[in-house]
């Protein structure tokens, strides 16, 4: 009986052993692969006219793009303004997910609001990981849903070497990028949404009564820099991405895994100092081709959010109304993300919304199950095979042509179909959709279609107008 259980304990000692080594196995390549990521920098340099590769060092090895992610959830964000999903004073509301990221963040609490451009000048600047996160779910429906359709729209761009796994860039080992597919990004931004590229350039803004100063430091410095963005975890080191343009030449560098932010710094003006002169005069069209195709990840890109008018097609939107964001002011400084001085003034005294306002306030349109299963399974964890089909050159500037409002979206669906049929020589080239708002307490659809100008919109509505068809043109 003893011999037994000797053998049986040496047996389990022994296999317990094995596991053991197993597991340190296991951690010494996870960590081996984590490190190789993180161990050399790299470097790429772009002619921004040709597409001409000027420079490049390490520049398709895996990273960690730490907040050049947000870089991507900006594109998705400018995509949705442009198709007239969401406005410039949309507000942006934070879950208690948004609101419990660590620093660098504004600190807004759970169910607070702010508006879709606040939203993006804190990203540009503070790099404020709430921000994010809050913009991510509000179109995507939830973080990680978003995550998908940021993957996604990598893929559609070319961005072969990308997977992300949050809007923010805060650590984790899933998602990674290369320096050459966030130059790829960097052209796309400025070739796809040259109406809102310039909040790159954005070196500080106001919020309440403080100035937020932002973290690139060669906005200002470097003659024809004009963006785009910081980055900074431990295993990524420090990041930047730079777009240069001096009125004749452009160009688009990388830097990934700088020791310093000095370093960094220095680096890439080297590179620009180098490389501009190289840089071509001419180029020939686009870069960077422009997403399209049929995917049910759109359905998870479907946000519905309210504007001040009343349900009559004739009336105007009051964009300009004022109203109450909700800061915190977390003026903590970063301990996970930038690590960058940031100058701020005095905390903003702001009301916050409850909850239960909040939630009257924002109103996300839900995918159907199926939908969201099959976006899931297109987007599963890095290889993508689709794209969502949003055409970002439907409503480049964000106007439309308002026809009618209803309080059943099918009914607005169907006035918009009736209306293309009335006028179809005049609608053509316009794009219909729906936006729900809020009025004393019943939700309300627009029926409005988009329209590349402000021009182009009111020269619709004016024909429209011709065949007693009323409308008006409003700026998104």
């Amino acid at each position: 009986m003893r011999q037994a259980l000797s053998g049986i304990l040496s047996k389990s000692a022994s296999f317990l052993k094995t596991i053991m080594i197993l597991a340190l196995a296991t951690t010494f390549v996870v960590a081996g692969s984590a490190s190789s990521m993180a161990a050399r920098s790299a470097a790429i340099v772009i002619d921004a006219k040709t597409g001409k590769v000027l420079y490049s060092s390490n520049s398709d090895g895996r990273r960690y793009p730490a907040s050049l992610t947000k870089m991507m959830t900006l594109y998705l964000a400018f995509e949705a303004m442009a198709n007239g999903k969401i406005g410039k004073s949309s507000r942006v509301v934070f879950s208690a997910n948004a609101a419990a990221e660590p620093p660098t963040k504004l600190g807004v609490k759970r169910g607070g609001a702010i508006t879709v451009e606040t939203a993006i000048l804190s990203m540009v600047t503070k790099s404020a990981n709430d921000s994010a996160t809050a913009l991510g779910e509000l179109l995507g429906g939830n973080e990680a849903n978003f995550a998908h359709m940021m993957t996604a729209k990598a893929r559609a761009l070319g961005m072969k070497g990308t997977v992300f796994r949050n809007a923010h860039g805060l650590p984790n080992p899933g998602q990674f990028t290369t320096a050459r597919d966030m130059a790829v990004l960097g052209i796309a931004l400025r070739e796809h949404f040259p109406q809102y590229y310039g909040y790159f350039s954005q070196r500080s803004f106001l919020y309440g009564r403080r100035r937020i100063n932002g973290h690139n430091r060669l906005l200002g410095r470097i003659k024809g820099v004009d963006g785009i963005k910081t980055g900074y975890t431990r295993a990524s080191g420090y990041n930047l991405v730079s777009s240069v343009d001096d009125g004749d030449r452009r160009i688009v560098a990388v830097v990934i895994g700088g020791k310093s932010g000095g370093s960094r710094d220095n680096q890439m003006a080297a590179l620009i100092k180098t490389y501009m002169p190289k840089a071509s005069s001419r180029g020939s069209g686009m870069l960077i081709a422009k997403a399209g195709g049929g995917n049910p990840i759109t359905a998870l890109a479907k946000v519905f959010l309210p504007k001040r008018d009343a349900p009559t097609p004739d009336s105007r939107p009051d964009d300009d109304a004022p109203y109450n964001e909700a800061p915190d002011g977390d003026a903590i400084a970063s301990l996970v993300e930038e690590t960058e001085p940031v100058v701020e003034e005095a905390t903003p005294v702001v009301e916050t919304r409850p909850v239960s306002q909040t939630r009257k306030i924002a109103t996300v349109a839900a995918a159907t199950a199926d939908d969201v299963a099959t976006a899931r399974v297109a987007a599963a964890y890095g290889e993508p095979a689709t794209v969502d089909p949003v055409n970002t050159a439907s409503v480049p500037s964000g106007w439309a042509v308002q026809v009618a409002s209803s309080p059943k979206q099918s009914e607005a669906q169907a006035l918009l179909d009736e209306t293309s049929k009335q006028a179809p020589s005049v609608l053509a080239d316009a794009v219909g959709f729906t936006v729900a708002f809020e009025k004393d307490g019943v939700t309300y659809y627009r029926a409005r279609f988009g329209f590349g100008s402000k021009t182009a919109a009111s020269k619709a509505c004016n024909a429209l107008k011709k065949k007693k068809i009323e409308c008006y043109a409003v700026h998104q």
